[in-house]
């Protein structure tokens, strides 16, 4: 009944708030100037450009993802509207505005080189660093899906299964495994799987061609209403393309026997730019056999569209699709003992026959308009077809001292959702608010969702876990930004989610389909202050959660299982001099009690309380117009709340992390980059006994582009470090062993590895 209150109250808040959005708080009705901004080239519309028309007071608005804006209630006579976005030309307008009328305009906006002293720092500019992921997305090189993932600052990723599988992510003391505590998307569709075979929150992204990504919004923390589950380290958004200036064909090979092709296809061409219709095409083709001793017969291939479309002035339709298949065999984590005693090399493998195969369908329909009176309304539908099948072994022959102790884990699975959106700006007394409220609805449908011990990837010894879970998710969140002053802002935000857990065993006997449903409340605050044109502060505070495995929660019967998470920051974003950016916050987050579903072993496991405390630093700094530096640095100690001091380390968590570069771009098309990575020692168990050792690897490259070709060459791993990647604390028996021995196992990191790539445009 609790539960049922709380709907209820929800319920009754976004209606009042709906309401609200049509009303008129201003009460005097004078002239109107309505606008859309586009991109010169492609003729889509520009989200997020500020427009500030030179009132008194001032005042300033973002425009939506049709590139539309508007200012109401303005008193006859001329004003001057200035226009910014990261990327592109600024501008500014003389508009006369009259009594009772609407101006229209229509501006077009022409890319060009990132120019940092342009980056302006007001209370009316997004509070996260959205400024710097926009900067980097256009001065790094983007040419994996591993590079997609490492735009988010402070975010380092490692793989233990030869670039098949998801990487490992590890963000603000967190080792998120695959997922778990990141939400991740791609153009509003989620990309993160619940009750997965091979983890809770297993997020894939080799679907997505990094060369239709054109923007990345993110956070960290817990601070955003619109994110949910998943949403305890961050949550970041990857959207893909509307348009394409012109098509492409590149060609890429290297070392290891590693070919790369990509194609992207401006399918309708100028005339239909003028018109507001834009349509491409892209795929991607990949192989390679991997630097281990064993071939990884690594085959992937992509194929991406999209269609957006204008119906009317202020009405779009955009649909798209993609479709991805990949097959690998890997050689999985090693001992150490192993290469100390001279069995293996240090890229050989005890079980050559781990690797898999898995695939996804995503199809995507979003409809967005423009309402008039500074109202957006946005519905999306989407639907995800998705198959799994991993071979690993991580103990060798510790269970099963003849036949090994390899696993399968797969499951066949469709996912079909809905996020709708209403945005609404209005002024109430002078002050500017802007409200969101959204609906988000998910239904996972998974069938043999399986765990079963497996001899050379072709016998099935016998099976562990096999069962068929359906899952819901229905989230419902109000999300309000008042600029109290022109110096002040607050925003505010609660969200409400409501579980269904069913998981049904296909071993029982008899039929016992057991289900579980389960709410929880997510309230946000955070609050902004500009000291200067230079300096603002901020405020964060959230609580949010990530759901467990649908396992887990029938075998807890529904208790603790949506464990919350608490999180506290605060920062500041300033710019000392005209052409350096500075992020700079100390935050704090507590994690709830928690169940977590092995699936390696089949086993639900509890884990206690824990808290991460740690401090951010990240910088961008154009040192000349074509000299470009970055750097995020990044401290954490995680620790568990309920162990005694000296047992309470969180394995695997990272404590101290730091990525940066340089990347240069002349005049003549000559441009290249070196970047570094860094993760440092870290324990790998609850006492610290065994340690996972750190890493410094840095990359480059160098390339040169013209209208109408570019060449690149790159290099990973650039001093040909020896470094560990993924590494994990084991205990395993190799074959003969007497009795089993608990050390460090690893996936050793990349050699010095070479490539070079051509591009042709047309």
């Amino acid at each position: 009944m609790k539960n049922f209150n709380t709907r209820l109250s929800l319920t009754k808040l976004l209606v009042l708030v709906l309401a609200l959005f049509n009303a008129n708080f201003s009460f005097a009705h004078n002239g109107t100037i309505k606008g859309i901004l586009m991109d010169s080239e492609t003729k889509s519309g520009l989200l997020g450009a500020n427009v500030t028309i030179n009132s008194e007071p001032s005042q300033a608005t973002y425009t939506d993802e049709l590139g539309m804006f508007s200012f109401s209630d303005l008193p006859s006579g001329e004003f001057s509207i200035s226009i910014s976005y990261i990327g592109y030309g600024d501008t500014t307008l003389l508009v006369k505005v009259k009594d009772h009328e609407t101006t229209s305009l229509k501006v077009s906006l022409a890319p060009r080189d990132i120019n940092l002293p342009d980056v302006s720092i007001t209370a009316e500019a997004n509070a996260n660093m959205q400024t710097i992921s926009a900067l980097d997305i256009q001065t790094r090189p983007v040419n994996t899906s591993q590079d997609i993932l490492r735009i988010v600052p402070g975010l380092v990723i490692a793989q233990h299964a030869g670039g098949g599988k998801a990487e490992q992510i590890f963000l603000r003391g967190f080792d998120i495994d695959h997922g778990t505590d990141i939400r991740v998307s791609v153009d509003g569709m989620p990309v993160n799987m619940v009750s997965h075979a091979h983890g809770q929150g297993y997020a894939d992204l080799h679907f997505l061609i990094p060369e239709t990504v054109r923007g990345v919004d993110f956070a960290k923390g817990d601070y955003d209403a619109s994110a949910g589950d998943f949403a305890t380290a961050g949550h970041v958004n990857f959207n893909t393309a509307n348009a394409l200036n012109q098509s492409m064909v590149k060609l890429e090979g290297g070392q290891f026997d590693t070919w790369r092709a990509v194609t992207t296809l401006d399918l309708l061409g100028e005339a239909a730019k003028n018109k507001g219709q834009n349509a491409w095409l892209a795929s991607e083709y990949y192989f390679s056999n991997g630097y281990f001793d064993s071939p990884q017969d690594f085959t992937r291939f992509n194929i991406m569209g999209k269609y957006t479309g204008l119906i009317g002035e202020n009405q779009s339709i955009s649909a798209s699709f993609s479709n991805f298949r990949s097959k690998w065999n890997h050689s999985g984590q090693i001992p150490e003992r192993a290469i100390k005693d001279g069995k293996i090399g240090r890229f050989g493998a005890i079980d050559n026959t781990e690797g898999g195969e898995t695939g996804r369908t995503n199809l995507n329909l979003v409809f967005m308009k423009n309402m008039g009176n500074n109202s957006f309304f946005k519905n999306q539908i989407y639907y995800v077809k998705y198959d799994f099948e991993l071979y690993s072994n991580f103990t060798f022959f510790l269970e099963d001292t003849i036949n090994g102790d390899q696993i399968r884990q797969k499951e066949n699975r469709s996912i079909i959702g809905y996020n709708g959106t209403w945005n609404k700006e209005m002024n109430i007394s002078g002050k500017r608010l802007t409200t969101e409220a959204g609906l988000q609805l998910r239904f996972d449908d998974i069938s043999g969702d399986e765990l079963s011990h497996t001899k050379n990837r072709r016998e099935t010894l016998n099976t562990l876990a096999l069962g068929d879970v359906q899952e819901a998710n229905a989230g419902l969140y109000l999300d309000a930004s008042l600029q109290i002053a022109p110096r002040w802002k607050i925003n505010a935000g609660i969200r409400y989610d409501q579980f269904h857990f069913s998981y049904l065993n296909n071993l029982d006997s008899v039929f016992n389909q057991k289900t579980v449903d389960k709410g929880t409340v997510s309230p946000k605050l955070n609050l902004f202050f500009d000291l200067n044109k230079n300096i603002r502060l901020y405020a964060n505070s959230g609580i949010g959660f990530h759901s467990n495995d649908a396992r887990v929660v029938v075998a807890q019967q529904g208790n603790e299982i949506l464990p919350k998470a608490y999180g506290i920051e605060f920062g500041t974003l300033l710019k000392p001099i005209p052409s350096l950016l500075v992020n700079a916050s100390v935050w704090r987050m507590d994690l709830e009690q928690e169940f977590v579903y092995v699936g390696d072993a089949g086993v639900v496991e509890p884990s206690g309380r824990t808290k991460r405390e740690g401090i951010d630093l990240s910088a961008r700094w154009q040192i000349f117009r074509s000299l470009y530096a970055d750097v995020d640095f990044n401290v954490t100690k995680p620790r568990s709340k309920d162990d005694p001091a000296g047992e309470n380390y969180i394995p695997l968590a990272p404590t101290l992390t730091t990525i940066g570069g340089l990347t240069a771009q002349a005049k003549n098309g000559l441009f290249g980059s070196l970047r570094y990575r860094h993760i440092g020692d870290r324990p790998a168990n609850e006492d610290n006994s065994t340690v996972a050792t750190g890493q410094f690897v840095v990359d480059a490259l160098a390339g040169w582009k013209k209208p109408k070709y570019e060449i690149t060459v790159s290099v990973q791993n650039l001093l040909n470090t020896e470094y560990n990647d993924a590494q994990f604390d084991t205990t395993s028996r190799l074959k003969g062993e007497p009795a089993p021995v608990t050390e460090l196992h690893f996936t050793p990191g990349s050699p010095f590895f070479l490539k070079a790539g051509l591009s042709i445009f047309f």
